[in-house]
Parts: C-alpha cells; structure tokens; sequence
C-alpha cells in the first residue's frame, strides 16, 4: 500500500509569509535600519517568494512505496519549445521580473549578470526539485526547460525595467530609503 503526503498552499504559506515578516522585522532592529521603507522592501520580498513558492510547488501531492503509481516521465520536458504552453512561459517570465528590484534594495546586488544569473540558478532549483519529487514521489508538477528559459529571461527583463526606471530622480530616491544601508550604493546607470 502506498504512503500517501498532501501538503496544502494556504496553510503553509500564509504563516511562511507571517514568519519572514517577523524574521525581517528583527533583522532590521538588529542592524537599526528598521524604517517604514526597508521594512515594505523586506516584507514585499518576503511574500513575493511566497509567492513563487506557492506558484512552483504547492499544494504538492506526493505518493511512495509498493503500489504507489509509475513516475509519469512524461512531467519532464527536456526540448526547448516542442512542447511550450505560451501562456506559461509568459507567466513564468512575469514571476521573475521582481527579482532585480529584490536582489538591489534588500541584498545590494547589482549587475546584470548576478542578477541573470541568480534568476537561472533561482529555476534550475525549482526545475530540478520538481524531476526530483516526480522522479522519487510521483509529484505532480511539471519539469520543464521552457520554465527555466522563462525565469530567467524574466530576472533579465526585470534588471532592464528596473535599471530604466533609475534614471527616473523620484524612483531612485524611493529605491535609496528602501535599501539596506550595507547595500550597494544606488546609482542611475
């Protein structure tokens, strides 16, 4: 008989949210950059992982064991745009767009090939721990390399859109009360 985990989306992530609020809270009081601006990053990268989160892996409904069903390989799409849901890959590009404003104001990284390259390293661990519970645990999300292109391809649109609107004197000084003081200094480039 085969084991059987579901593991709901709410009911995890709402108090996964709850607590980075918390955890960000008490990072800023120790370091005494706690403001209301550093505080709305933090709390917006917080739940914006959650969000992705919530998006790539959950619920999840995972079986093992004699008589758990055959791993569907079919979850698993290794050829670049033969199989590419459009919409998908639209979406899957939206969800990373945040990344570069997120890596700036809350760890200081700049550059756009730390930032690409986050975002690449950022879906290569949601794609292969997807294979990995599909393989292992009859997961039921889907492996795809259309997914990591488009993640990626997101965190790059998202460092040109955020980098774009630093030119702009209003959002850069938005962007300056929202960044950690240990940061990278924010320039318009």
């Amino acid at each position: 008989m085969p084991s059987h985990l579901d593991i709901p989306a709410l009911p995890v992530l709402l108090p996964l949210g709850v607590v980075l609020m918390g955890i960000t809270w008490a990072f800023l009081t120790v370091r005494g950059e706690v403001n209301v601006f550093s505080l709305g990053a933090g709390w917006f990268a917080g739940w914006w992982a959650v969000a992705v989160l919530g998006a790539t892996m959950l619920p999840m409904h995972l079986s093992w064991g004699p008589g758990a069903e055959e791993p569907q390989f079919y979850r698993i799409l290794f050829l670049p745009f033969l199989d590419m849901r459009p919409l998908d890959f639209l979406l899957n590009t939206v969800m990373t767009l945040p990344l570069a404003a997120v890596l700036h104001t809350v760890f200081g990284v700049t550059g756009v090939r730390r930032v690409v390259l986050i975002g690449f390293a950022l879906s290569l661990s949601i794609e292969l721990t997807q294979a990995f519970l599909l393989l292992t645990a009859n997961g039921m999300r889907w492996a795809d390399v259309n997914d990591l292109m488009s993640n990626t391809l997101g965190a790059y649109f998202g460092y040109l859109l955020f980098h774009h609107l630093m030119r702009f004197a209003h959002f850069r000084r938005a962007v300056e009360k929202c960044s950690s003081s240990r940061g990278a200094p924010v320039t318009a480039r």
